[in-house]
């Protein structure tokens, strides 16, 4: 397993150091007030946390507790254990009717051979007021949802489900999250699910965490890793088996320069989710060319080495740091 772990703007702000241009930008979640903890002792209730079911080939819609999701969902239907049963787990302050949910569900509406699940976790992560508070909590619930969650994928075995049938994808915490699901699924079934995607993983709290806490390669047989807004609102790390970034350093996206500097990272963070559904239908979309840095990339040195595709159709065998450019999808 090997995973690097890259300090870039995380470290200033835990020792107290503001980097100029930043205060408004990340004043919530950047901050020397920002105290998160990490603890797996706690035995934390995410029993509220919803299971969202969806067949759009027989037209079926399910919502259940985690708990007894997988009781809830073999009533009412019965399972076909061939289809791939994707995962989806949205970042801090995800619900099920925000953009981000509905992107996934329009992406596999028409996709054949698969179930999809959305996770709602909303009830230990999303809150008006008070984000701090409501950050640092959601750090320290998103062990115990991903064990829950773990749990669920443990159930879904016992009907009868391949672990190579399993695909988790998590957005910014819910990367994480669904690495600890990985972890948990492991500890209960003593395999590994087949595979995770992680969407700009949140680096807040969690890029300066031990590796134990962060999404990582060994949470699955194929661990992929999204960067969008490195070193922001996602992590710098390189922590997958693979790790893509996308146009300048992972950290800004061509489609967002016209918005105003207040909602511009937050749209760096969502663009890896754009990008991502987009290939669910669209393969060939974005080729990924293996190089060790930016500077090398955007020179050119880099131009005869291995290539693969990143996105929804990466065959799952190429491993290391790739970049992308999405300058040919711009606009569409």
């Amino acid at each position: 397993m090997k995973c690097v772990i890259i300090y870039f703007v995380f470290s200033s702000f835990i020792a107290g150091v503001v980097l100029p241009g930043l205060e408004e930008r990340f004043r919530h979640l950047y901050t020397d007030a920002l105290k998160c903890k990490f603890n797996k002792s706690l035995d934390l209730d995410v029993s509220d946390t919803k299971v969202y079911f969806y067949d759009f080939t027989n037209n079926i819609y399910i919502v259940c507790k985690i708990r007894n999701a997988v009781d809830c969902i073999t009533e009412a239907l019965t399972l076909d254990l061939s289809k791939i049963l994707v995962v989806f787990v949205p970042g801090y302050k995800g619900y099920i009717n925000r953009d981000i949910e509905e992107s996934f569900r329009q992406a596999y509406k028409d996709v054949q051979n698969i179930y999809l699940i959305i996770i709602d976790h909303s009830a230990y992560t999303y809150e008006t007021e008070e984000k701090l508070r409501c950050y640092e909590r959601s750090v320290l619930y998103s062990y115990y949802i991903g064990k829950a969650l773990g749990g669920l994928l443990a159930e879904f075995k016992r009907k009868g489900y391949s672990s190579r049938n399993f695909h988790c994808i998590g957005h910014s915490m819910g990367a994480h999250i669904v690495g600890y699901a990985g972890d948990s699924y492991f500890a209960e079934i003593l395999e590994k699910i087949w595979k995770i995607t992680g969407l700009d993983p949140a680096g807040p709290c969690f890029a300066n965490a031990t590796l134990e806490e962060q999404l990582r390669s060994g949470n699955a047989d194929y661990v992929e890793v999204y960067h969008c807004n490195a070193g922001h609102l996602g992590t710098n790390n390189v922590i997958g088996d693979i790790d893509f970034f996308f146009n300048e350093e992972g950290k800004i996206q061509p489609d967002c320069r016209s918005l105003n500097e207040e909602y511009l990272d937050k749209c760096y963070h969502k663009a890896c989710v754009k990008y991502w559904t987009k290939t669910v239908h669209q393969p060939n979309l974005y080729s990924a060319l293996a190089c060790p840095t930016y500077e090398a990339f955007s020179e050119g040195l880099c131009n005869n080495n291995k290539t693969t595709m990143a996105g929804n159709s990466n065959p799952g065998n190429a491993t290391g740091i790739f970049y992308v450019s999405t300058e040919s999808d711009q606009g569409s």
